[in-house]
């Protein structure tokens, strides 16, 4: 992709999932609706109207019947998707990943795997990049990236490259100390950033570790530590603007803000609910930032306000965007499900 990088995060999730890795079924649940979210001038999707009847201008105003609850595009399930995280677009080939945690989120047990889907939603290669298989090691994979011929991979404690053509391992880069990796972004220069949730596995789902923070790696896979600290708020979301900004979205507060030149926290916008995932900056430089809490996505600039345009999508992980068909990419965590959104 021209040595540029396209981002996702993961769901932080409350409670442990676990999930085996069944063949795909012979029908495949995959439905096209052409319907778009048309956010008008003030962001907004349609609301019922009322209208007078002309024939009578003194009668009761009579009311339209309410509009149509606005539904994807395209619905990809039933097509043995398991534990999709992220979702990643490229435009080059008009593919899009999903990585595939298949089990839980801190799980060492080197079965996930990553994807390919045509835009329509079927499948090309479910298992183009597999852990235990063609000496890959892939745990839990999360963030997605490209960096000229690769793809980044986050992977719990690990980032990880592979060969974008043949899915073959390219090097890792171990990030001590870290116990959550999550969501990667990169900058100007060709800086990887990656999100460290601070969590690890509980009694009663997942505890926190303390070990809040972003972290970057150059192209000499140089690691530095950019931001730390508990009041990171478990971050996860993450995007570099065409300013420089680093944006962050957390899953422990309703936060968004960017890291000053200390790691400090800047502009912190408060969105309407917390547990936030995914992060997409669109053409524009508005922004969408999905919840787990109200099951929500969200549209705004990055100091907000911000409008729901999408909404009843459970555990709405790290989303991609199609550039091509300006359209938001929505894995459901928990659904083994990938919703597909026109967004004007």
């Amino acid at each position: 992709m021209k040595s540029i990088l396209a981002f996702s995060s993961c769901a932080v999730v409350l409670g442990l999932v676990a999930c085996g890795d069944p063949p795909a079924p012979k029908n495949p649940e995959t439905t096209q609706v052409k319907t778009t979210v048309d956010l008008g001038d003030a962001g907004v999707a349609p609301t019922t109207t009322t209208n007078t009847d002309s024939a009578d201008a003194g009668a009761t105003a009579k009311q339209d019947p309410p509009a149509a609850k606005p539904t994807p595009a395209v619905v990809v399930k039933g097509v043995g998707l398991m534990t999709p995280e992220s979702v990643l677009y490229d435009a080059t080939d008009d593919v899009y990943y999903v990585s595939n945690i298949n089990g839980a989120p801190l799980a060492v047990d080197n079965n996930g795997f990553i994807s390919q889907l045509a835009p329509d939603g079927t499948v090309k290669n479910l298992k183009f990049i597999e852990g235990g298989k063609n000496k890959v090691t892939l745990n839990a994979p999360k963030g997605l990236a490209f960096v000229a011929d690769m793809i980044v991979v986050s992977d719990i404690n690990t980032v990880r490259m592979f060969d974008k053509k043949t899915g073959a391992p390219k090097g890792e880069v171990k990030v001590p100390g870290s116990t959550f990796l999550n969501d990667v972004a990169v900058d100007s220069k060709g800086t990887v950033y990656v999100t460290d949730s601070g969590l690890k596995a509980g009694k009663e789902g997942f505890e926190p570790t303390g070990t809040d923070g972003v972290w970057s790696i150059d192209a000499k896979k140089k690691l530095t530590n950019v931001a730390k600290g508990k009041e990171m708020n478990r971050p996860n979301g993450i995007i570099v603007a065409p300013d420089g900004k680093i944006w962050v979205n957390t899953f422990g507060a309703p936060e968004l803000y960017w890291l000053g030149p200390k790691g400090e926290k800047k502009d912190t916008a408060t969105l309407p609910k917390a547990s936030l995932d995914g992060l997409v900056l669109l053409p524009g430089g508005d922004v969408l930032v999905s919840s787990w809490e109200s099951q929500t996505v969200y549209r705004g600039k990055p100091t907000g306000p911000f409008t729901a345009i999408v909404t009843d999508v459970k555990s709405p992980a790290d989303m991609g965007w199609d550039s091509k068909r300006s359209r938001v990419l929505i894995p459901l965590f928990q659904a083994d499900e990938i919703q597909i959104w026109d967004v004007k």
